[in-house]
C-alpha cells in the first residue's frame, strides 16, 4: 500500500473510533432494513477464540420493540431484576469509580439534574429502558455455557458491531441497565439460550439534545497500557 493510501486509511480509522460516541437521544427514524443487514452481516467478522463466535443477537424494533420497552419498564418498577452476570459496585477500583463520578456529572448536568437530585436520577434510568427514544436495540447473548471467556469473544463482538454501525452512520448507546432484565427479554422475544451481556440501543440521534453533546475524556495512554522489551 502507498504512503498516501495508508494515511488516507489511518485517517478515517482514526475518526471512526475516536468520534464514534454514545447517543443518548435518538430520533424515531427508523433505520433502513437494508442498513441494518449490512451493519449486523459486517459486524460477524469480529474475531473470537478458534473462530467459535459464541454470541447470539436479537435484534427488535416495530411494535416488538414498542412491548419490550413497556414489558422492561414493568420489570423495572416492580424491582423484577433478572441478571445472567452478576453485577457489583465493588469490581471498580477507586480510580474506576473517579472516572464514573466525572462522567455522571457531565452527563446529568447536561440534562440538568443535580448531584443530589435521586429522584430525578432514578426516573431518567427508568426512561432509559425505552431505549433513550431509538427506533432498534440489539441483545448480544454470550452461548455455550456463558462464562467470561466467551463473554470476552461478545464484547470484541460488540465493539466491531458499534464500529459497523458508525461507519454506516447509525448512532448507538451500549445500555448496561438493559441486561438486568434478561428474563424479561427473554420472554418478550422467544429467547430460549444463552446469557444476555448487554443491549445497544441504535438508530439516529438527535442533534438538538443536549445530552448528545456530552464529551467524555479517556485515561492517558500510560494509565492503561505499558510497553516491554
Amino acid at each position: 500500500m502507498s504512503e498516501p493510501a495508508f494515511t488516507e486509511l489511518s485517517d478515517y480509522a482514526e475518526k471512526l473510533i475516536r468520534g464514534r460516541h454514545a447517543t443518548r437521544a435518538f430520533r424515531p427514524d427508523p433505520v433502513p432494513e437494508e442498513t441494518v443487514r449490512a451493519v449486523f452481516s459486517l459486524a460477524g467478522s469480529a474475531p473470537s477464540n478458534s473462530n467459535a463466535q459464541p454470541w447470539r443477537v436479537e435484534v427488535v424494533g416495530g411494535a416488538r420493540r414498542e412491548r419490550l420497552a413497556h414489558a422492561l419498564q414493568a420489570a423495572h418498577a416492580e424491582q423484577r431484576t433478572s441478571i445472567d452476570f452478576p453485577y457489583s459496585e465493588d469490581m471498580y477500583a477507586p480510580v474506576h469509580h473517579e472516572r464514573r463520578a466525572a462522567f455522571g456529572a457531565g452527563l446529568y448536568g447536561a440534562l440538568g439534574i443535580g448531584a443530589d437530585d435521586h429522584a430525578a436520577r432514578a426516573a431518567y434510568d427508568a426512561e432509559s429502558l425505552r431505549f433513550y427514544g431509538a427506533p432498534h436495540a440489539a441483545f448480544l447473548f454470550v452461548t455455550g455455557d456463558g462464562g467470561p471467556r466467551l463473554a470476552a469473544d461478545v464484547g470484541a463482538y460488540m465493539q466491531t458491531l458499534l464500529l459497523a454501525m458508525a461507519a454506516y452512520g447509525v448512532d448507538s448507546c451500549p445500555q448496561g441497565l438493559l441486561s438486568f432484565y434478561a428474563d424479561t427479554v427473554r420472554e418478550e422475544l422467544g429467547v430460549t439460550g444463552g446469557r444476555l451481556l448487554v443491549g445497544v440501543s441504535f438508530g439516529y440521534a438527535d442533534e438538538s439534545a443536549p445530552v448528545n453533546r456530552v464529551v467524555t475524556g479517556r485515561a492517558g495512554l500510560g494509565a492503561t497500557t505499558a510497553f516491554h522489551s
